[in-house]
C-alpha cells in the first residue's frame, strides 16, 4: 500500500453547457506512485514527481 504524501484537494467548479445551465464538477489530483530510494512507495502529485525527478538529475 502507498503513502499518500500530498495535501492537494480536488478542484470544483461549474461545467457550462451552450444554454448557460451551471452542473458542479470536481477535477481530480493527477496522483502517481513513486518509489523513494529507500523503498518506500508514496503517491504524489504529477508535479512534485516533476520536481523530485529535477533534484536527482
Amino acid at each position: 500500500m502507498a503513502i499518500k504524501a500530498t495535501n492537494k484537494k480536488p478542484l470544483s467548479g461549474n461545467r457550462r453547457s451552450h444554454s448557460c445551465r451551471a452542473t458542479k464538477h470536481s477535477q481530480k489530483v493527477n496522483l502517481q506512485l513513486v518509489t523513494l530510494e529507500d523503498g518506500t512507495k508514496v503517491r504524489v502529485s504529477a508535479r512534485e514527481k516533476r520536481t523530485l525527478n529535477k533534484g536527482n538529475k
